[in-house]
């Protein structure tokens, strides 16, 4: 699936969608500055993470991190559990940060 834009992505929680947000950073860093996804960090939690969501490879999830690199990875551990609707946040956290620098 396409992945998302810091813009779409900010346009749709102000729009007030429930979205389910995988932060696949670091649990230092998710404490620093955070958009509200659930923690789950690359190398240590996010394979329990994927079997957790098992029955909902059909639901539409965002990954991100700092920079979009791990969560491209996190995409395709997603995509080869069979999950159909993944979408990486494009420059993840620097480039939201970018964005939106009040946020």
């Amino acid at each position: 699936m396409e992945d998302i834009s810091v813009q779409d992505l900010h346009q749709r929680l102000a729009n007030g969608e429930v979205l389910h947000l995988i932060d696949v950073r670091e649990p230092f860093e998710h404490d620093e500055f955070n958009i509200g996804g659930t923690l789950a960090s690359l190398q240590s939690e996010l394979p329990v993470k994927i079997q957790s969501m098992d029955g909902m490879q059909d639901e539409e999830i965002i990954v991100y991190c700092r920079s979009g690199n791990r969560s491209q990875m996190a995409k395709m551990m997603f995509e080869m559990a069979g999950f159909k609707k993944v979408r990486n946040l494009t420059g993840g956290m620097l480039a939201w940060k970018e964005s939106f620098p009040s946020k």
